[in-house]
């Protein structure tokens, strides 16, 4: 049996969302999960673009043929999440509601943005917005 792939696309130059997307963990039963560097040019990004999201104001996540986007990428992983170790319970019982997810992760997504910006990164910018480089 060929598992699914479920893809997972941030932005690696993000501390916060590379420690967190390093710490989550799905179900063997679910798939295999891929982390994908948004920075980088793939097939995925493509297809984020075309859809018009904005990579630099949430996660997607890939999974099913479905992209899932910021607060609804966010609790996708939570439901499809592994329930071993601290981290993972901690980031199911946070995410584990659409509800919730829709309510905590614009708060996270603020405290990401103001980290990105006191370290002076710049912006992917992939829907090619002008004047829109930096946080």
């Amino acid at each position: 049996m060929i598992k699914e792939q479920i893809l997972l696309v941030y932005d690696r130059e993000c501390p916060a969302c590379n420690a967190y997307c390093q710490m989550v963990n799905i179900r063997a039963s679910v798939g295999d999960l891929c982390i994908v560097n948004a920075r980088e040019n793939s097939a995925v990004m493509e297809e984020i673009t075309s859809q018009g999201l904005d990579i630099d104001q949430g996660m997607v996540v890939k999974m099913g043929g479905q992209l899932y986007y910021g607060a609804d990428a966010i609790h996708a992983l939570a439901l499809i999440g592994s329930r071993f170790g601290v981290l993972n319970r901690l980031n199911y019982w946070m995410f584990k509601s659409k509800a919730a997810s829709s309510v905590l992760y614009p708060m996270l997504k603020f405290c990401r943005n103001l980290l990105l910006k006191l370290l002076g990164k710049t912006k992917i910018n992939n829907l090619n917005t002008e004047f829109n480089d930096k946080f």
